[in-house]
């Protein structure tokens, strides 16, 4: 499973930096190689100063070793063996009307001291956050989701999309970070679903990806918007990198198992303001979107 896998999100890769790279039009992504010294490694690519693309990266990674201290914690075990591999990516576009995107689609493997396999799992999701707020793009972004999921359960819609809203919540904000879509994670074996089923479940999803985001773009890529538009974008990106460096777990479990620093943090915005105490103008199109963040929305 694993190999089979690995061998999706490299192809996965392949396609969606280069549709990216022909939604832009002038970009290319820059690629590196890395190697983590404990076991594994990955194949990052960054896209930078585009005409449609401010800041983006779609990285593979393929880790093992000894699981560290921190996450027998967390898996409440004892000394084990892990693999873990995926497919991350975070869009932060130039405009501010056209919204930042992020997704990820991984794999985890546990093993005994003998090698054999003790636990098994997937995770992911994908997620959409607009700086300004277009109805039809929340529920075509969703209704993508929905129609992935759907092929396979349709329990698995409205648990994941809940799922999404719970996690990526800013607590400290009180306050969503986007629009959210799906999040799912410890996707293991059971009665219902077989570890083949989660696999094609988990590539359905990651299939869907480029339908639910690139029509998006192209719409809103063209469309004319002010500085102070891009202050807002800015300031709205502030509360993404807050996410991240807070509560994103693929952040902190990159950050606990010596990650690649540069992989892991390419996540964040090139750009980006804190403006003590800001509050959008009362009936502002900054404060539609605030009022949706704050209460999760059926977009569907």
């Amino acid at each position: 499973m694993k190999n089979k896998f690995y061998q999706y999100i490299q192809n996965l890769q392949d396609q969606i930096t280069s549709k990216l790279e022909e939604v832009d039009g002038v970009a290319k992504f820059r690629e590196d190689i890395w190697e983590r010294p404990e076991g594994g490694g990955g194949r990052t690519r960054v896209i930078e100063n585009g005409k449609v693309f401010e800041k983006g990266g779609v990285n593979i990674s393929a880790v093992h070793g000894k699981l560290p201290d921190s996450m027998q914690k967390l898996f409440n075990v004892g000394e084990a063996d892990f693999f873990a591999c995926g497919l991350s990516l975070v869009i932060h576009p130039k405009s501010p009307m056209v919204p930042t995107v992020h997704a990820n689609w991984r794999y985890f493997e546990m093993y005994d001291a003998a090698g054999n396999v003790i636990n098994s799992w997937f995770g992911g999701g994908q997620d959409l956050t607009p700086y300004y707020l277009f109805e039809e793009d929340g529920k075509h972004f969703h209704q993508t989701c929905k129609t992935a999921c759907d092929k396979h359960n349709p329990e698995f819609y409205p648990k994941y999309k809940k799922q999404c809203d719970t996690y990526f919540w800013n607590a400290h904000r009180n306050e969503a970070r986007g629009l959210g879509g799906l999040f799912f994670d410890y996707c293991k074996e059971s009665e219902e679903m077989s570890m083949e089923d989660w696999y094609n479940f988990v590539t359905e999803v990651g299939n869907s990806f480029l339908e639910a985001y690139v029509p998006i773009v192209e719409r809103r890529k063209d469309l004319p918007y002010t500085e102070a538009q891009r202050i807002w974008q800015e300031i709205r990106r502030g509360r993404y990198v807050e996410f991240n460096l807070v509560h994103d777990k693929g952040t902190l479990f990159g950050l606990k198992t010596n990650g690649r620093i540069e992989s892991i943090l390419m996540s964040l915005p090139p750009n980006v303001q804190w403006v003590y105490d800001h509050h959008p103008e009362v009936g502002s199109q900054e404060e539609k979107l605030i009022k949706v963040l704050e209460s999760p929305i059926d977009w569907i």
